[in-house]
């Protein structure tokens, strides 16, 4: 795969489709490397006519690592944010969101449908609020405003998140990443076993740094709420959560779509925090269907 410099640092990507087409730029969550957005998501989203580009946020997959910043302390991160402290990070979510911003330069894009889920969608809300020349439409998938008002995460599913794996051989680390989809995994939708052993195998195999998703981790816990700066943003914009998220309650998704004007919010029943082959089918509908419908809106406007 190749790699673009921007923002001081290097990012792996990949893109699917004619690089002629409306681009789409995905970016994935906390510890989550592009493989996450699966192929059959990307090629969907290609044949509807986006070229679409994934990519490695910093801190994980291929991407630059902030190694200089040393291993974070998660748990006295939470505490702190538990307890009304301060959080310290050693970069925030603007600068990822800047990061985002800058590969679209370095790839000569100048405007595109930015869609992100969960971190990804913190990231993509604040690419609407800091860069709103370069969104064409924004889509927020399971993922929230930083209200602290908001309910927080079921604790079995932020055990299953922040819980380090026991053993950390490479069967270890495949099953640790087994035993956390199936928590936070959509009931309606689950995926196979043989489907999350392949997802977390992909991840392992490509690259390890659990440095990078602490330090991520405290990039979310550092950041402030983003209500009214979403107030803001005047980019047609798509909220999409699962009623049955146990990682980032539903609650994160209606707080989101109220703070922006006009925003539209599909929430689907049975959907969990996760992208199983069973609901590629609803995000081409839901996520295809509405940068068409924008991509439609703006072609007949010109």
């Amino acid at each position: 795969m190749p790699q673009a410099n921007a923002n001081g640092l290097s990012f792996e990507y990949e893109t699917f489709g004619d690089k002629a087409n409306p681009p789409l730029l995905l970016i994935m969550g906390v510890g989550c490397q592009l493989v996450m957005w699966p192929e059959s998501f990307c090629n969907g989203l290609a044949d509807l006519g986006f070229h679409v580009i994934r990519y490695d946020n910093r801190d994980v997959g291929l991407s630059s690592k902030i190694d200089e910043a040393g291993a974070p302390d998660i748990m006295a991160a939470v505490t702190a944010q538990l307890t009304g402290q301060p959080v310290t990070s050693p970069y925030s979510l603007d600068d990822m969101a800047d990061d985002a911003a800058g590969l679209m330069d370095a790839l000569g894009i100048d405007t595109a449908h930015v869609v992100g889920a969960s971190m990804g969608g913190m990231i993509a809300q604040l690419v609407a609020i800091r860069h709103p020349g370069k969104v064409k439409s924004m889509v927020s998938i399971m993922s929230t405003t930083g209200n602290p008002d908001v309910p927080p995460a079921k604790p079995e599913a932020m055990a299953a998140l922040l819980t380090p794996p026991a053993d950390t051989s490479r069967e270890g680390m495949i099953q640790q990443g087994v035993d956390m989809w199936k928590v936070i995994g959509s009931p309606k939708y689950p995926g196979t076993d043989e489907e999350l052993r392949a997802v977390a195998a992909a991840s392992v195999d490509r690259m390890v740094c659990p440095e990078g998703f602490g330090r991520q981790v405290l990039a979310i816990l550092a950041a402030p709420a983003r209500n009214d700066a979403l107030a803001k943003v005047t980019a047609p914009t798509m909220v999409l959560h699962g009623a049955d998220d146990p990682l980032v309650p539903v609650e994160g998704g209606k707080d989101t779509a109220d703070a922006i004007p006009g925003a539209r919010l599909e929430i689907v029943e049975g959907m969990g925090h996760d992208f199983t082959e069973a609901l590629v089918p609803v995000y081409l509908d839901k996520v295809g269907g509405f940068v068409r419908e924008v991509e439609a809106g703006r072609a007949a406007a010109e």
